[in-house]
């Protein structure tokens, strides 16, 4: 059987901050839409499911994040989960300036959860609370050029 990652879905409160995040940060929005009917219902596990979709991809086509923010039934708010907590973690990117990366997260009012870490001068890495309090980890290869 053959498998390949498609995307990562992320319930978010509002999808227009999220994609604008996300797009400053260099994703690009390759399709939006609204969901629902019997079909939606079927495949999430939700009935009356609709909700507004934005598929974004990274600049090298190979990583997507699918975002969708419920109409219907109404989004249940939870507290933004822990590095150490179970289940969904976090989305990681790899950026060549994690400087210029942090500054456009802060335009969106989103910083490190402690600051820039230097993994044995190989990486540095942040774990930056996005929109709907998303983790995302934000590494530059120091040993690229």
């Amino acid at each position: 059987m053959a498998i390949a990652m498609e995307n990562v879905g992320i319930a978010v409160r509002d999808i227009e901050a999220t994609i604008a995040f996300f797009t400053d940060l260099g994703l690009t929005v390759v399709g939006r839409d609204t969901v629902s009917g019997e079909w939606a219902d079927t495949a999430v596990g939700l009935d009356g499911n609709h909700a507004k979709i934005a598929m974004l991809q990274t600049p090298d086509g190979h990583g997507r994040l699918e975002l969708f923010e419920y109409i219907h039934p109404d989004a249940i708010e939870t507290s933004p989960t822990l590095p150490n907590e179970i289940g969904m973690h976090r989305v990681a990117f790899s950026v060549d300036d994690i400087d210029a990366a942090l500054e456009i997260a802060a335009r969106h009012e989103c910083h490190p959860l402690r600051g820039v870490a230097n993994y044995q001068d190989v990486y540095k890495l942040a774990y930056v609370r996005g929109p709907s309090g998303i983790i995302v980890m934000l590494a530059q290869d120091l040993t690229k050029p």
